[in-house]
């Protein structure tokens, strides 16, 4: 099966396998696996798709993205913990199809209640940093990637992605919340490789 490697500060392939990125480094009854799989996804997915910081991603409520009726609203708007700017962005297609399937697994949800619970227990409220950063080093580690990663790698991701998809650079900068161009480059891990194959691959 395909696996993706971190190389450089980037994702090198396709992406993770749902059934490769379940596969968590914990014992779990079957169904508690079940759940914490799509809690996991959750988590990783709009994660990658919206270029929030771990503590602004992991701020939500369940009121924050799904209407009273069960469908999940089309943006995210929230205050940056770091910056104290306001962001506003779009819920992607992934995105809402992995938050639609966790709180369809999630018994007895509440709007009030965070969307991403402590693992402790409901009553412990969001779900903490160091808590997100074992999950996503198990998940790491359980598809085979034995490198370094931290709770910025989702954001990297995005913003790596993105670049390469043709995004400029001014937008992921806004995006990012970045305050110069050069700052935004460095952070997403594009090289002068990167820019010289720009030149490279035009070859008019």
């Amino acid at each position: 099966m395909a696996r993706r490697r971190w190389k450089t500060g980037k994702w090198d392939g396709i992406a993770v396998p749902d059934i490769e990125f379940g596969r968590i480094a914990c014992r779990q009854a079957p169904i508690e696996l079940a759940f914490l799989f799509k809690c996991d996804f959750c988590l990783f997915t709009p994660g990658i798709n919206s270029g929030l910081r771990v503590s602004d991603l992991l701020k939500p409520k369940v009121s924050d993205v799904v209407h009273g009726a069960g469908r999940h609203l089309e943006r995210i708007t929230l205050r940056e913990q770091k910056t104290g700017k306001a962001k506003s962005f779009p819920i992607s297609i992934t995105a809402a199809r992995s938050i639609k399937e966790y709180l369809f697994a999630r018994t007895g949800v509440h709007s009030m209640e965070p969307l991403f619970l402590s693992r402790k227990g409901k009553g412990d409220g969001h779900l903490q940093r160091a808590q997100a950063y074992k999950i996503i080093n198990d998940a790491a580690r359980g598809v085979g990637i034995m490198e370094p990663i931290g709770t910025h790698t989702l954001r990297k991701t995005f913003g790596y992605w993105a670049s390469k998809d043709g995004k400029d650079i001014t937008s992921l900068q806004k995006s990012l919340n970045y305050t110069s161009p050069s700052v935004t480059l460095s952070y997403i891990g594009i090289t002068q490789d990167d820019l010289d194959g720009v030149y490279l691959s035009l070859n008019l």
